[in-house]
């Protein structure tokens, strides 16, 4: 900022006609604002003061005309007397207490009259001490009371009385200064709007006056905006022969150019989904072809030397694994087509882990992997497709069990108000920094001279991460090298709802430190 007002004497010129005119408004309203403020404190006070004044002989008067026998008769007059100066309403309420001055002697019978919502912290000690030392003068002190939960501003005006029977006393009367509030506020947001109006104003006028330098420039960063976004057909005009017009051909040229690449690099991407996709068709057929004949051979075996009863079995394995990796090709070339609609449905998420865990209990068992479950009590309910996240889960077992060295392997279920989450932790041998970035890539493998037992075809992860997506949920990761991982899948509990963190800890418990 500072270097472009350097540079640029428009800039600067707009820059400081828009500042100093928001400073001089800012001043301006300031200085109304505190003098309606004050003007509306000082009408409002002088009238507090009248009322409190009739109120404070009407009811001196009204004691000292009463013949009074006993502390009965005082006790009716008061009750009927002082609650009369109380004023109700949802604004400019009054409310009044009748307080015993500190010393005078206590009367058996007689009970001060108070107003039934009024806080007595509005009546603050050092103001009962101005009343009592006042010698009849009319004491005041600004208060904050609460309306309907909301803070307003008050006063309260308070004044001896001397009842007889019962002796010195105080008349205390709280005002309520709502309304005043509300129509300083009025004006106040009249300033501030006018205030406003009038910067636009200005900034409109300081514009117009520069628009001619700024309008090319601009023209130019909204082109170039544009092509940032993806609007590859956007070129600048080109008008006569100066600087600017250099400048919109040049940018042209670069757009053009730009636009043929990114055309190209789309059209081989489409090339490549689609020969994925029909590569992974066309192979079925053989493919079936070539299954029940391994399957033949395979049945088969016992009858061939050994020799060959391992190559069938060899083959068999193979063919299986073929298999996979066209069931994923055409699952993932669904994906890259947009073609793929999950089958929502409400599951018990808890279900669906054991389920995905049943299936990967001979892996385990053949690896002497314990599996760990921690499941919460009753049903995690929750809205997805569960063959597709039953297959998420035993992607993620299979990986947990193939990578963990032998080590426990815990599983573990957790629920919010917005979604449903499961982790998966192992403690093999992990993953570094570098090898976290690609985890999810296709193809690609940590180790890929690692012997698997399953075979695997290096877009279980790619394929998972694209589920998790149809989902609207989250497939994290978190690895320490030798220390092991965890991949958390996180759920929203219906097709609406948005996440905004997950019921289970990342890394998780058994993690950290």
């Amino acid at each position: 900022m500072i270097s472009l007002l350097r540079r640029s004497l428009t800039a600067r010129t707009v820059f400081a006609t828009v500042t100093l005119s928001a400073i001089a408004l800012a001043a301006l309203g300031g200085f109304l604002s505190f003098s309606l403020a004050n003007n509306f404190f000082q009408n409002r006070l002088s009238q507090v003061l009248s009322e409190t004044e009739r109120a404070v002989s009407s009811v001196q008067g009204t004691v000292a005309a009463a013949s009074l026998a006993d502390e009965t008769a005082l006790q009716t007059l008061i009750n009927s007397v002082v609650p009369s100066l109380e004023v109700a309403g949802v604004s400019g309420a009054r409310q009044v207490a009748l307080l015993r001055s500190p010393g005078q002697p206590q009367l058996q019978l007689f009970q001060s009259p108070i107003s039934q919502d009024l806080d007595l912290a509005t009546i603050p000690a050092e103001l009962r001490d101005g009343v009592r030392a006042s010698d009849g003068v009319l004491t005041y002190t600004s208060v904050a009371l609460v309306r309907n939960g909301q803070v307003v501003p008050g006063i309260t005006v308070g004044a001896p009385i001397t009842l007889p029977l019962a002796g010195n006393f105080e008349l205390y009367l709280v005002f309520d200064l709502a309304p005043e509030q509300q129509a300083l506020a009025t004006v106040q947001n009249a300033l501030a709007t006018g205030g406003i109006v009038l910067l636009v104003v200005i900034s409109l006028v300081s514009y117009l006056v520069t628009r001619t330098i700024v309008k090319p420039v601009e023209k130019a960063a909204s082109v170039a905006e544009s092509l940032s976004e993806g609007q590859l057909d956007v070129r600048l005009a080109e008008k006569g022969t100066d600087v600017m017009a250099v400048l919109a051909r040049s940018f042209n040229k670069m757009a053009n150019s730009l636009q043929q690449q990114i055309q190209q690099l789309d059209s081989l991407s489409r090339m490549q989904r689609r020969f994925v996709s029909d590569v992974s068709h066309e192979l079925r057929t053989p493919m079936t072809t070539i299954k029940l004949a391994g399957e033949v051979i395979f049945g088969n075996r016992e009858k061939l030397d050994p020799a060959l009863s391992r190559s069938a079995e060899l083959m068999q394995n193979q063919i299986q694994r073929f298999e996979e990796l066209l069931a994923d090709l055409l699952e993932i070339s669904r994906y890259d087509a947009g073609a793929v609609t999950p089958d929502l449905e409400l599951n018990d998420l808890n279900a669906v882990v054991g389920a995905a865990i049943a299936s990967i209990e001979p892996l385990a068992t053949s690896k002497q992997t314990e599996i760990q479950v921690r499941l919460p009590s009753g049903n995690v309910e929750a809205e997805f497709d569960a063959k597709r996240i039953e297959r998420l889960l035993r992607n993620l077992l299979s990986n947990a069990v193939e990578h963990g060295e032998g080590n426990p392997i815990v599983v573990e279920v957790g629920s919010n108000a917005q979604a449903v989450a499961v982790s998966v932790t192992d403690s093999g041998v992990g993953m570094t920094k570098q090898q976290l970035e690609r985890i999810f890539d296709r193809f690609w493998r940590a180790d890929p001279a690692r012997q698997r037992s399953v075979g695997g075809t290096g877009l279980g992860l790619a394929i998972s991460k694209e589920d998790a997506i149809l989902h609207r949920g989250w497939l994290q990761v978190w690895s320490k090298p030798n220390r092991g991982s965890s991949f958390r899948l996180t759920l929203p509990i219906s097709a609406n709802t948005v996440i905004a963190n997950s019921p289970l800890p990342l890394p998780p418990r058994t993690m950290e430190g």
